[in-house]
């Protein structure tokens, strides 16, 4: 397959007028002028992107189907496909805060789904349900919870190879907790991110530690939501993800979680490589109109349509809490580009360079580069997705 005539973004820069040669689901050659040698398919995108397949870390349904309600590798597989179908070829399903059995079978179904596309399904994000009752936004109340005895070697015992992330406030553990918590994630190859947390500066400094650490919460969860805010005194845990030197923080980009100038202002402090997108979402668009898992009640507002609003709307619960989106991550690129005013590279970078390197995978996917995976995405001029392309094959 050569692609011709296409503006490719190749995860560092935007080359027009370029070629693109993939051959048994790699990418082979990328060049201006590249003369059509055998190929079986030769695609002209008279202009419009080529761009790497979207990464996603953070979300918990597709079209229908939601992970808590039914954490099964069938499930699983409708929440990739959903997502794919809309550029997003790799993903973390998500967890919603539950108990200890349900978080072991939604491993369990992950970690299935990992074995058979591992660059697709990667594993899975558990947020929660270690956070601090204070910041617990609209997750469930009752499962909300400090660890119980033995509750972490049991969780880090089953397949911990599975959990990529766990979200959780550190300054809820005990000292011996978190030294254990520490210890479990490195040995497991899992990533703690702070979240849900109202913990201070000092608190946050302590549990990035110096950046030389790997023992550490590298990464902070959807910034700005569900976090201690800034004040002059007390700068907060926003505070201390701005002023660390190297923690990274994904942020929901959808017009709802943060203001156009919170993100402006995060991309300028953090840049491309400190900050990745995330959708939020439970569930893919087109949305449902509404959602119950026990005590989880949500309904979806839709949007204005305004400048600033995307048309998707947003999900709040009985309370009016902002309770996640009915996007995709590509949703989130197009409004850091038209609505924030970053520049596209910077933001199709937070989408598939950063979130690649956070789970390791830098070195295969995010890139359109020779010897990488050919997942690829044909985006139009207004960033509307047009095709995608898994390992080289079109995905229907």
């Amino acid at each position: 397959m050569l692609f011709i005539n296409a503006t490719v973004f190749t995860g560092d820069t935007l080359l027009p007028h370029t070629s693109v040669r993939v051959e048994n689901g790699l990418i082979n050659e990328i060049g201006p002028d590249l003369t059509v040698s055998g190929e079986s398919e030769v695609i002209d995108l008279q202009d419009d992107y080529l761009v790497p397949g979207l990464i996603d870390l953070q979300l918990y349904g597709g079209a229908t189907e939601f992970l808590n309600a039914a954490p099964s590798p069938d499930t699983v597989r409708h929440i990739w496909k959903s997502h794919a179908l809309n550029g997003t070829t790799t993903l973390l399903p998500t967890l919603h805060s539950t108990h200890l059995a349900e978080m072991q079978q939604a491993v369990s179904a992950v970690r299935i789904v990992r074995d058979e596309m591992p660059l697709n399904v990667p594993g899975i994000h558990l947020e929660g349900p270690y956070f601090n009752p204070v910041k617990r936004g609209a997750h469930r109340a009752n499962y909300v919870r400090v660890p119980a005895e033995g509750e972490l070697e049991t969780l880090f015992s089953h397949h911990a190879d599975a959990v990529s992330i766990l979200t959780l406030a550190p300054e809820i553990l005990a000292p011996d907790q978190l030294s254990m918590l520490y210890g479990l994630a490195r040995a497991s190859g899992t990533l703690l991110s702070l979240g849900h947390s109202n913990a201070t500066y000092q608190q946050a400094m302590a549990a990035f530690g110096t950046g030389s650490e790997t023992d550490r919460c590298l990464l902070a969860t959807h910034l700005y939501n569900a976090m201690r805010g800034f004040e002059s005194r007390e700068p907060g845990t926003v505070g201390a993800i701005f002023d660390h030197p190297t923690v990274i923080s994904s942020i929901v980009t959808d017009g709802y979680h943060c203001a156009p100038a919170a993100i402006r202002l995060a991309h300028r402090l953090l840049g491309p490589d400190r900050l990745f997108l995330i959708s939020d979402a439970l569930f893919a668009n087109p949305p449902r109109a509404s959602f119950t898992l026990e005590t989880f009640v949500v309904h979806f507002e839709p949007g204005t349509g305004e400048p600033g609003s995307p048309l998707h709307g947003r999900y709040v619960n009985e309370q009016g809490t902002l309770a996640g989106t009915a996007i995709t991550v590509l949703d989130c690129v197009r409004f850091c580009v038209q609505e924030v005013g970053l520049p596209l590279v910077d933001a199709l970078r937070m989408a598939t360079v950063t979130p690649a390197t956070v789970v390791g995978l830098a070195d295969q996917i995010g890139h359109i580069a020779p010897g990488y995976v050919a997942n690829l995405v044909h985006l139009d001029q207004r960033l509307q997705k047009k095709t995608v392309w898994v390992a080289g094959n079109v995905l229907n």
